[in-house]
């Protein structure tokens, strides 16, 4: 194993301590199937103490293979505490394949000193622990690290200035861009924002707690999602949590609050190896594709598995191709063992398909392919000859459009039947004829859409679907756009609907589905101008969809 100058410096002996892993964990992990066989048995040595940046105490437990040896390290950083699910998925299980493992809990939480800042301390705490590493004994030299959704953001902090022990990072289904986050396309980004404050506020706390606010939140989630104003609603299930009020409040990218909060340029520097893990319907997929797009750009060894996953399902159903690949990278630059890397750099999961497909890149280099809405909710490839007005319908925020499925962390996310909400008569359907063979998307999906309105403020949601031979319509992507128009003249608007790989089966059909919101994943547009979170008044508006408009879908090469 690589070595560096400071690890000369004479050591301590280090005895191991006899301690097993807690019980939880070790039950946890023997219900997994699928996984590699342990090679080690695994010790653990809690409660350790490492000084932060400014010398608060981190809890921190450490696991490690019972045998004798040199082994590489890896780092987790959580708010989220140190037991279920990280303690076996991560503690655990890579002990057993031969890493120490540092599970910390980020300060303010977890038992860990100091006051939590969701965006500030990352870095330097990072900084800190690597400094604490390098004067155990057990610690030779080689580090790397690993983590899901926040435990990425914690990874892309540390890779704001990586120290020179970082040889490889594993970044599941992670965040780098906070506000992106909470405002995805200019709206608020409600239900998904409402759950994560739930995780920050109660997860580290334990199991009994986490699941008491759980239900407490979906129990209230209406009377929450619905209030006027939203600001300080969720108080009856969450209590105060003055982060989430300035964090749902500052919509603005560059108001001072969220200054220096993203961490996405990390990556357009980094010469540290990092795999990127996601789910087609992942909350965070489009940043995991934007940090791609910037790792190659860079010239940096990067790997991307995108998988039939939401953000929660990705570590459990996905949990052993998740595990796989983390494991194969890790041997690879940590370990000198490259044998469990796949030939390609992109292994995807293609929907409608149902299977897995190697590419060289991300996207695939294709061409695009236009698809019009045409008169009685015809979609076509011919295009219109001129503009005019093509559908009209009202969206009226005191009953708003609901969501179905889609990226979101609660129950219902992924895949769903979309029937029942396209019978609304707020949304529009256009839907193109049965395809004569399959036809595959793989790439970023758009919509150009040229759109008025009566009073000049709305949200467009725009959602590609798949409409079976039963006329059954499920939902492959989407996206939402907050729009001013001025005035009748129609507006031009392009909704970025993500990215996805997916199977149109022959027989089936391709359909664009267009609607005022999907409620509560995104907070309803009052139609007044008042900021969502603040508004405490609602009106209709009339939205016009005119010819001159295109779903815009990437064909394969």
């Amino acid at each position: 194993m690589p070595t560096h100058a400071h690890d000369v410096v004479s050591k301590p002996a280090w005895t191991a301590p006899t301690g097993k892993p807690p019980l939880s964990s070790r039950m946890m992990r023997a219900t997994w199937r699928g996984l590699p066989a342990k090679q080690h048995d695994v010790g653990w040595e809690p409660g350790l103490v490492v000084p932060a940046a400014d010398g608060s105490p981190l809890v921190t437990d450490h696991y490690f293979p019972r045998t004798e040896g040199d082994f590489p390290t890896l780092v987790v950083r959580s708010p989220y505490g140190r037991g279920l699910p990280w303690s076996p998925l991560y503690g655990v299980l890579f002990a057993e394949q031969g890493f120490h493992v540092i599970l910390q809990s980020c300060r303010g939480t977890g038992g860990s000193g100091g006051e939590f800042s969701l965006w500030r301390d990352q870095a330097a705490d990072g900084r800190a622990t690597v400094s604490w590493l390098r004067e155990q004994p057990w610690f030779n030299g080689t580090l790397g690290t690993i983590g899901a959704s926040y435990l990425g953001y914690a990874q892309w902090a540390l890779a704001q200035d990586p120290p020179p022990e970082l040889k490889a990072m594993v970044v599941q289904v992670g965040m780098h861009d906070p506000h992106a986050y909470f405002h995805a396309g200019g709206a608020l980004n409600l239900e998904n924002v409402l759950v994560s404050g739930a995780g920050m506020m109660f997860q580290h706390q334990g199991l009994a707690p986490m699941l008491k606010a759980t239900l407490r939140l979906q129990r209230r989630l209406r009377e929450i999602t619905t209030a006027q104003p939203l600001r300080g609603a969720y108080a009856s299930a969450l209590g105060e949590v003055p982060w989430l009020d300035d964090a749902m409040t500052q919509t603005d990218a560059d108001d001072p609050y969220w200054r220096g909060t993203s961490m996405g340029e990390a990556a357009e520097r980094l010469a540290v190896p990092t795999a990127l893990i996601t789910g087609w319907h992942d909350v965070l997929l489009d940043q995991t594709l934007e940090q791609y797009g910037r790792l190659r750009r860079a010239g940096c060894g990067t790997a991307l598995l995108v998988g039939p996953w939401t953000h929660t399902s990705a570590l459990q159903q996905g949990w052993p191709e998740v595990f796989a690949e983390s494991l194969a990278w890790l041997r690879a630059h940590l370990c000198d063992d490259p044998s469990g890397l796949r030939p390609t750099d992109v292994r995807v999961h293609v929907g409608g398909e149902g299977a897995w497909r190697d590419l060289a890149d991300w996207p695939p280099s294709t061409g695009t392919a236009s698809w019009f809405p045409a008169p009685d909710g015809y979609l076509t490839q011919q295009p219109p000859t001129d503009s005019t007005p093509l559908a009209t319908f009202r969206y009226d925020p005191a009953d708003p459009t609901p969501s179905v499925g889609g990226p979101l962390l609660s129950r219902g996310a992924g895949a769903r039947d979309n029937r029942t909400l396209e019978a609304r008569k707020d949304v529009l359907t256009f839907t193109g004829p049965p395809l004569t063979e399959p036809l595959d998307v793989l790439g970023p999906v758009s919509a150009r859409l040229r759109i008025s309105t009566d009073t000049g403020y709305t949200d467009v949601f725009a959602r590609l679907c798949d409409v079976d031979a039963q006329g059954r319509s499920t939902n492959v992507c989407d996206g939402l756009t907050r729009l001013r128009t001025t005035g009748q003249a129609p507006s031009e608007v392009t909704v970025a609907m993500s990215s996805t790989a997916y199977r149109f089966a022959a027989g089936h059909r391709i359909r664009l589905q267009i609607s005022g919101g999907a409620h509560p994943r995104f907070a309803r547009n009052p139609g007044t101008g008042e900021p969502s979170a603040e508004a405490t008044s609602f009106l209709p508006v009339h939205i016009t969809l005119h010819t001159d408009s295109a779903l815009n879908l990437p064909q394969d090469a």
